[in-house]
């Protein structure tokens, strides 16, 4: 057994952040400021979206993306069951209400027929979310929120560095936004972080306001030599806004993200091929044809049908091995506020559902040498094979 214990992913921060981070800490200036739009404007020509917006986490980019819409009471923007909560939580702290779509238990993304199944006059936003970095049929998404003139929200925490064809995730168009998240398991971190990129000029503005108080363009300055003094109040914004301090980082990891999403395919590809013939695994289906995976996290499933364990005891006893696993996600509409407050209940999403109980994550990051990948398959081979029904 491994002595030592492996996290199911680790931030790599390199030396020149660390610096940069000193260097922000004696200069004074800690909180939104020059290296902040710096950031801002590296993101931006990755991805090639007009503009990015940061904002101090992923969770509050979605709030502000969703927001922008102008939404009330009664719409509806309809998401997948297979999510982290802040997808929902967000739909609903800008006023409307969530409504799902199954998804294809396979990518684990949701379906455009179920999404089309559920829209209505009240529907005003589709949110697809890019489960583990695996780009959703952005095409056939596309074609619906055309056809009904929807807004498209595309959750893309997983997601930098994927590719819905030659569309790079965070390459937005009309009437659309990209979120991304740069929490420390993310394919680059800034400690908490997220951004926004949009191709249109309105809901850029609209962010750059929300996230700071609602306070009129240009007040983050205020305290600084040439900074303005007085501020409008433009709309009831929040206190959202990236700091310097993890712009910084996020500088030195935009360095590196194409080596660390490398990597990551690297340890995918191993773990393909070894797991390959695996009897009670569930692999992740190869990627579509043009499309290019990120693969923020590895999600095989455990197939409890042919052994004598369920995902959750099998967890236990990868830790019990000292090796790190995590689950992404249980199913939304299984957690109680939602059933009490949507009546969404057991059944409603079998292939969510089913996704949900067997779902994993495995170790997957860049710094992983050949040992820690022995280590998990070994660890993972043993298990199954001890508890085959």
């Amino acid at each position: 057994m491994r002595e030592t214990f492996l996290p199911f992913a680790k931030p790599d921060v390199a030396e020149d952040a660390v610096a940069a981070v000193a260097q922000c800490m004696r200069s004074g200036w800690l909180t939104t400021g020059p290296r902040t739009i710096e950031f801002e404007d590296i993101f931006k020509n990755y991805t090639g979206a007009k503009y990015s917006v940061s904002f101090n986490s992923a969770t509050a980019g979605l709030h502000g993306a969703f927001a922008a819409l102008g939404l009330k009471e009664g719409d509806e923007v309809i998401t997948t069951p297979m999510t982290f909560a802040a997808t929902i939580n967000t739909v609903i702290f800008a006023g409307a209400k969530p409504v799902l779509a199954d998804i294809d238990p396979k990518t684990l993304n949701i379906i455009p027929a179920e999404i089309e199944k559920k829209i209505n006059s009240k529907t005003k936003a589709i949110a697809p979310v890019h489960f583990a970095g695996r780009p959703c049929d952005m095409a056939a998404i596309e074609a619906i929120a055309e056809k009904h003139g929807l807004w498209i929200i595309e959750d893309s925490a997983h997601a930098l560095g994927a590719a819905a064809g030659a569309r790079k995730i965070g390459k937005p168009g009309a009437k659309r936004a990209a979120v991304f998240s740069f929490h420390p398991t993310k394919n680059i971190t800034t400690g908490e972080g997220g951004m926004v990129c949009t191709d249109d000029e309105n809901m850029a503005e609209f962010l750059s306001v929300f996230r700071q108080h609602g306070m009129s363009k240009g007040a983050w300055n205020r305290y600084a030599a040439k900074g303005k003094t007085h501020y409008d109040i433009l709309l009831p914004g929040l206190k959202y806004n990236m700091m310097d301090i993890q712009a910084v980082i996020g500088i030195s990891q935009m360095k590196r993200l194409e080596a660390f999403n490398a990597r990551r395919a690297q340890v995918v590809a191993k773990y393909m091929e070894v797991f390959k013939d695996t009897e009670g695994l569930i692999l992740p289906p190869p990627v579509k044809a043009g499309d290019a995976h990120s693969w923020h996290i590895f999600t095989p499933l455990i197939d409890t049908d042919k052994l004598k364990i369920t995902r959750d005891e099998f967890m236990k006893l990868m830790g019990g091995r000292n090796i790190g696993t995590a689950l992404h996600y249980q199913a939304v509409h299984l957690f109680s506020y939602y059933q009490k407050t949507y009546g969404w209940k057991p059944g409603d999403f079998p292939s969510a559902e089913y996704v949900s109980s067997r779902i994993v994550s495995l170790p997957l990051f860049p710094a992983m040498t050949e040992k820690d990948i022995s280590d998990t398959v070994e660890a993972v081979k043993e298990i199954l094979k001890e508890n085959k029904r």
